[in-house]
């Protein structure tokens, strides 16, 4: 049985280092299933979030031991979901022409814990945020209207523990100049 695993790898701000990271994936014949890169509350320190599914705990500690020895990453940590709050966040872009059936806004928000966020003359943009189930499963709604446009980030997750950033990477510089 296949296990989601997300991986949290912080580095410096370091430019090629996200194909350094992805040919450790490549090598080990691992396929990303989202990837995503922000920046974090310390100046110059990248968050990657990568969620892989597995069915062998083993090969994905060893992928985080591989990612832990490049150079410029400072600290990396797997989990499994039930040890992160995670997220993700989907714009639909769904035709609303003269005409047609009109969108059950009403509906969109309370039940589905959706919005629209623009208003066009012969569509709307509506953003869910939720899980990957959640996020399905709303399209799966909104099948029922013309959807132009759809797309999907990432996974965005932190860890449950009491600790933080802060107490893993002490105050510091952390810009290559």
């Amino acid at each position: 049985m296949l296990t989601t695993y997300t991986i949290s790898v912080f580095t410096t701000n370091t430019i090629g280092l996200l194909n350094r990271i992805t040919i450790i994936f490549t090598r080990r014949r691992l396929n990303i299933e989202c990837l995503t890169v922000s920046e974090t509350e310390r100046k110059g320190v990248s968050r990657f979030t990568i969620v892989i599914r597995n069915d062998n705990r083993e090969s994905v500690e060893k992928l985080v031991r591989q990612i832990r020895k490049i150079t410029d990453v400072l600290a990396v940590f797997g989990y499994l979901d039930d040890e992160i709050v995670f997220n993700e966040i989907a714009l639909f872009k769904i035709a609303t022409p003269l005409g047609a059936e009109p969108l059950d806004v009403k509906t969109i928000n309370l039940d589905w814990n959706a919005k629209v966020v623009h208003w066009g003359l012969d569509y709307v943009v509506v953003e869910k945020n939720g899980s990957e189930e959640e996020i399905n499963e709303f399209y799966a709604y909104l099948k029922q209207w013309d959807i132009l446009e759809y797309i999907k980030s990432g996974r965005v997750a932190v860890g449950k523990t009491e600790k933080g950033l802060v107490e893993y990477l002490p105050e510091g510089n952390w810009e290559i100049v």
